[in-house]
């Protein structure tokens, strides 16, 4: 691809979960412009979770403009586009319209769960495992896809006809950023779909087959770091090209600069997701975490071990929205600091099941521990809590398939501004937590991405040289201290297991 080194910035667009939000970096990868809006959140029963991908396709582009504006800039000012986006979200629509033909299908919905235990009662889960390095699970964006193309009347038939487009959110972008002339995704995103072999970096036509999800529906699969088309609707004449694509997750690994094998990084965002990279091999686990793609660039493919955490952020959501609790999200820290501890208050936040490295879809919250001491500042300390708890859970498998301790996590994502929940997160690990000055390392994968691709940044050790810790947590808690505080998340997380199981 033509060099395009002598522009200036690069243009990240950042689909979340619960909003869009477009920055603008420079070469020293640094914000310079930022623009977010966030979106509606549709529940039409409980444990479904839809978006509407035309709200998903307005904000992103309404914000992709005030950020290059806010920054005082113009596209002329932008060497290319790099997309990063919530991952297992599934859209359907239209070729000929570019319409979806239902909402889209959030990676936090539930609807398919029971779908997965007929399919595992098959005896399909392990060869499932082995192709994809995914769990079966109604996460991922399989069972999804089957279940808009039964529940759309004629949509199976209309799929089978060819006249039909299935992706992730990314696909969803870069389709209408280029006005229908690309259909693709990359392999970070295509292996979250329960469709993609990590090993033959193909679909999988036994899980195409198992799942019931015709092929010519699916996007092509590029590179990472790559030429995904001309973003012609955004930006008309003389458009901005597509360069770097990754899911939110293996984007923040990439922007952590976690690109040598071992590496650890940790996202506090709506979930917590937390990645090993482990170099060109996909090292299957043997404590039902994730295998997964990280990025490809070039023709060399990097692998990770992934723990999902489905409730980070949202659980802090839920003690604002729905409880009430607080005002913004912001507010959780100074309330919980009222509080020395949860005194023996335990949240388990199941609310869309449990993730690695549990697994368990019908799990639902719980909480434990409650007195008529108990306030609201022990329900915020208890909700800061279950975060770290979790993470914990998900570093001991990770350790356990690498066979060797962690000796430090990088952080990143909105809730690493809490100064008393990164500590509580060091002092349960045991070890160094390191957040960067650049924490929007989400959108600054996908920005390093783009700009390898136009060579805005010659190679990687341009970038790796842009990574510096603003702040390094260490432990200072005892190790019977922390051992009571695993105990009692233990006994909660158990419990609630057991209320799944007997339902």
């Amino acid at each position: 691809m033509e060099s395009m080194s002598d522009q200036r910035y690069i243009l990240a667009l950042d689909q979340g979960t619960t909003s869009s939000r477009s920055l603008v970096f420079d070469q020293a990868g640094a914000v310079v412009g930022m623009a977010q809006q966030e979106f509606t959140q549709h529940f039409p029963q409980p444990g479904w979770v839809e978006h509407d991908p035309e709200e998903i396709l307005s904000t992103q582009m309404a914000t992709a403009r005030e950020a290059v504006a806010s920054a005082g800039l113009t596209m002329a000012d932008m060497a290319a586009i790099g997309i990063t986006n919530q991952r297992e979200t599934t859209v359907v629509w239209d070729r000929a319209t570019g319409k979806a033909i239902h909402n889209a299908i959030v990676w936090q919905d539930r609807r398919t769960a029971e779908t997965c235990d007929r399919i595992r009662e098959s005896g399909a889960a392990a060869d499932i495992r082995q192709r994809t390095g995914l769990e079966l699970d109604a996460y991922f964006s399989g069972t999804k896809a089957a279940w808009i193309l039964d529940h759309v009347d004629g949509a199976r038939d209309r799929a089978e006809r060819g006249e039909l487009a299935l992706g992730t959110v990314d696909s969803w972008l870069i389709w209408h950023l280029t006005g229908g002339a690309v259909h693709a995704t990359d392999p970070s995103n295509a292996s979250r779909t329960l469709l993609y072999n990590l090993h033959d970096l193909a679909w999988d036509p036994v899980m195409l087959d198992l799942f019931g999800v015709p092929e010519s529906m699916l996007p092509e699969v590029r590179p990472s770091s790559g030429d995904f088309g001309l973003a012609t609707a955004l930006f008309g004449e003389g458009a901005l090209r597509i360069a770097g694509v990754a899911g939110d997750q293996q984007s923040a690994l990439f922007g952590q600069q976690c690109t040598a094998p071992g590496m650890v990084k940790n996202t506090y965002g709506t979930g917590c997701f937390m990645l090993m990279n482990t170099g060109t091999e996909a090292v299957m686990s043997k404590n039902r975490l994730l295998t997964t793609v990280a990025w490809q660039i070039g023709d060399q493919t990097t692998y990770a071990l992934e723990g999902s955490i489905f409730m980070g952020g949202a659980t802090v959501q839920w003690l604002r929205d729905g409880l009430g609790l607080i005002s913004q999200s912001s507010d959780i820290e100074s309330l919980a600091s009222e509080v020395q501890d949860a005194d023996g208050v335990v949240i388990v936040p199941a609310f869309a099941g449990m993730g690695a490295p549990h697994w368990n879809g019908h799990a639902r919250g719980a909480v434990f521990g409650l007195t008529r001491g108990s306030t609201k500042a022990h329900l915020a300390r208890a909700v800061l809590d279950s975060i770290a708890h979790q993470t914990v859970d998900v570093m001991r498998a990770m350790e356990s398939d690498a066979g060797v301790p962690i000796a430090e996590l990088r952080v990143d994502g909105g809730a690493t501004v809490n100064n008393l929940l990164m500590q509580f997160q060091s002092d349960l690990l045991g070890c160094a937590v390191v957040r960067p000055e650049v924490t929007e390392t989400t959108a600054l994968g996908a920005a390093y991405l783009a700009g390898l691709a136009v060579g805005y940044w010659s190679n990687a050790e341009d970038i790796a040289s842009q990574w510096n810790a603003e702040r390094r947590f260490q432990p200072d808690l005892s190790d019977a201290e922390r051992s009571q505080h695993t105990s009692a998340w233990n006994r909660a997380v158990q419990a609630s297991l057991v209320w799944a199981e007997n339902r």
